[in-house]
């Protein structure tokens, strides 16, 4: 089972302490010291395709999923990344971590062989699942990981009533009023390379 003694939150559970957050449809985060939120954004739908947030040699990607009302997706998920994991040439391990049990895997970088530390977690709601996958130092205990696992902790996943198969993301989008102007996308950032607070790349 995923712990969410502190979060993440469903919306029905949060109640307001005026913090301002930035409204992704079915994220809300609120901003986190040295933390920047960069998205990827697919040009043709104009919802969020990646969502991460990164300090200095780390990141954590988030993605939520409609899940059953029984829960168990995790279990499931953690199954098939595992499987897919030890196909590809890395090497996974099931761990216990602050979410609950996660994988603590080596995985290979760009196609090169090269194997960097990635590690999978995954936190079961009412009728929903966030994935959180830590790259660079935050895949390991330390000061990244605490900080980036504030972030997760922080976010509201807004699933909403809509009927929707399990395991189909829930939609994210950029608000109108942090998109960049039209002159032009922005360079894709490195996830490990600091930038400004929200970045969108197409």
């Amino acid at each position: 089972m995923s712990s969410r003694e502190n979060g993440p939150w469903d919306a029905s559970e949060f109640e307001d302490d005026g913090v301002e957050r930035l409204d992704l449809g079915g994220l809300r985060l609120a901003p986190g010291p040295g933390i920047d939120v960069q998205v990827q954004v697919d040009e043709g739908t104009g919802q969020v395709a990646q969502l991460s947030f990164t300090t200095k040699g780390a990141a954590v990607q988030v993605q939520p999923y409609a899940a059953p009302r029984s829960g168990g997706l995790w279990e499931d998920v953690r199954g098939q990344i595992k499987a897919s994991i030890n196909s590809g040439g890395g090497l996974v391990e099931e761990a216990e971590g602050p979410f609950g049990v996660e994988l603590r895997a080596q995985v290979p970088a760009d196609g090169s062989g090269v194997l960097q530390p990635a590690r999978f977690c995954g936190i079961e709601g009412p009728r929903w699942f966030l994935r959180a996958v830590f790259l660079g130092t935050a895949a390991r205990p330390g000061v990244d990981a605490e900080a980036l696992e504030a972030m997760v902790r922080g976010l509201i996943v807004v699933r909403g009533d809509d009927a929707m198969p399990v395991g189909a993301p829930i939609p994210l989008v950029v608000p109108q009023e942090a998109r960049p102007g039209e002159d032009g996308p922005p360079a894709p950032p490195s996830p490990f390379e600091r930038g400004p607070e929200i970045t969108e790349t197409r």
